[in-house]
């Protein structure tokens, strides 16, 4: 008689609680009566070393639901400030979420593993601290979209039904995500003590993100200087990517700046189907502030609150201080530079960049912001270009009349041959590189919101199942799968997102 290995449990560390009480509340999630599971990542699971048969048994069910407390665990909100849409705001901190602690991958990496969606806490400012199931869905999709991109990203673990009505402006069924990161530690996270005078608490949150995150730093002459060295440029290579697909982030507060360098909050955000330099897609970004082409500018304007935040750090003379910070400050234009440059030569099919590439890049945009082409479509209109000076018919397939290239952009298409041709790499490894750098699939707005509302109305997951299943792989068009390539027809546009929590 055969038996089944019981499930292991996965193992909880707490090194945040190491910290003063100040950095966070206690804090219990809040249980729910008729918990359901949603979906799971079994290969994320697989990645962080968590039993995929623990994962999906009835006490996982109910320890990422809330409903109970796992072994180790000892959950809490953080808490930490930010500049929100330019204004500071001196206490935000985890008002919907609850860190359950930290989970240690087989090779070593740390990561947390946090609920979202899961009642109030300390922070909640009078809010319920549940999540609707439409933006659970959305960070899910997104998130997990991000990771197939190669985009340093939170990730998605889990997401539970609550089986609760969750009322917004209008009532919606309510959700629990379990979110991994490599940390939740802000830009505002420094801000929140900077603001308080408390060089102390920033002095103490430094040396936990430099033990955490750059242990290499540690011995480095300047070693916080050398942490703001680290975050401006993992910031700028960040945004360069996703300048890259057309990502609009939609809220990039100070709180929402991760110092490990990876993309989090999943809200009012969007991928780009028409390309135009000035979109925005958050419903409550009324000036613009972090439309498409402003993004790189407000990255730098973000590590430039972690620079006064930690200018008592870096130098005893204020002066010397001042100067140093401003020297990293000024890198963070060649880190982008630096970084879009190689995305774009990725994207373009350039091995080596040659004297030009710029002013041709700049040209290709200005076509597609006049006609209105569409961002992901038309770079994938480019790889299959690729395809034919490569001769390669039998594992390609082409996106087709699901792209129509206007007259200017055929002129164009003329000179970027004639730069190519130049370049060194075969014919062969430049469709490689091209099709590696530009997606047939992305977590298109009005696909997202059509999974969401089968969901939502008709309890129906399929439709996010089989989103979810075409993002994941994004770089190898399937004909059978066009209609997820397809831009949106007029009807179907989404113009606006929302935080919705």
């Amino acid at each position: 008689m055969s038996t089944q290995t019981p499930a292991t449990r996965p193992q909880f560390d707490t090194t945040f609680a190491s910290l003063p009480e100040r950095f966070y509340s206690y804090a219990q999630p809040i249980s729910v009566a008729n918990a359901s599971a949603i979906i799971h990542n079994p290969e994320l699971a697989q990645e962080l070393g968590i039993d995929l048969q623990w994962l999906t048994s009835d006490e996982a069910l109910h320890v990422l639901a809330g409903n109970q407390t796992a072994m180790g665990s000892a959950p809490m909100a953080q808490a930490y400030a930010g500049h929100q849409f330019g204004r500071f705001n001196p206490q935000l901190g985890d008002g919907r979420a609850h860190l359950l602690g930290e989970i240690v991958t087989p090779n070593g990496a740390r990561f947390d593993l946090q609920l979202k969606g899961s009642g109030p806490t300390p922070y909640s400012r009078r809010g319920d601290g549940r999540s609707p199931l439409g933006p659970v869905l959305r960070e899910y999709l997104l998130s997990e979209a991000m990771a197939a991109l190669k985009v340093p990203t939170t990730r998605s673990l889990a997401a539970v039904a609550t089986g609760e009505t969750v009322m917004r402006q209008n009532p919606a069924p309510g959700a629990v995500l379990t979110r991994i990161a490599p940390s939740h530690i802000r830009v505002g996270s420094f801000e929140y003590f900077a603001m308080q005078g408390d060089e102390a608490g920033v002095k103490t949150l430094a040396d936990y993100c430099l033990k955490r995150h750059f242990a290499t730093l540690i011995d480095k002459p300047q070693p916080y200087l050398a942490l703001l060295n680290e975050v401006i440029e993992r910031q700028a290579k960040l945004i360069a990517q996703w300048q890259g697909f057309g990502f609009i982030h939609g809220v990039m507060n100070t709180d929402n700046v991760l110092i490990c360098g990876a993309t989090v909050d999943y809200g009012p955000c969007a991928f780009m189907d028409d390309f135009d330099p000035d979109k925005v897609f958050s419903s409550i970004d009324q000036q613009g502030r972090y439309r498409y082409n402003q993004q790189p500018g407000i990255g730098q304007w973000n590590v430039t609150r972690l620079a006064q935040a930690l200018l008592p750090l870096i130098h005893t003379n204020d002066e010397k201080a001042l100067a140093d910070a401003q020297e990293a400050l000024n890198n963070y234009a060649a880190h982008y530079g630096a970084a879009y440059q190689r995305v774009m030569s990725n994207k373009l099919g350039m091995s080596k960049p040659q004297t030009g590439d710029q002013e041709l890049t700049q040209e290709l945009f200005s076509i597609m912001a006049e006609h209105k082409l569409d961002f992901t479509l038309c770079f994938r209109y480019l790889v299959d270009q690729a395809a034919i000076q490569a001769a390669i018919d039998e594992t390609h397939q082409s996106i087709g009349d699901a792209f129509s290239a206007p007259d200017e952009l055929l002129a164009w298409q003329q000179k970027w041959q004639l730069r190519v041709d130049k370049d060194p790499q075969t014919k062969a490894l430049r469709y490689e590189q091209m099709k590696l750098a530009n997606p047939a699939f992305i977590a298109r707005n009005h696909q997202v919101e059509l999974a969401i509302r089968a969901a939502e109305d008709q309890g129906d997951y399929q439709p996010f199942y089989r989103l979810l299943e075409v993002v994941k792989a994004p770089f190898n068009y399937q004909s059978a799968l066009k209609k997820y390539a397809l831009a949106p027809m007029p009807q179907e546009v989404v113009a606006h997102t929302f935080c919705g929590t």
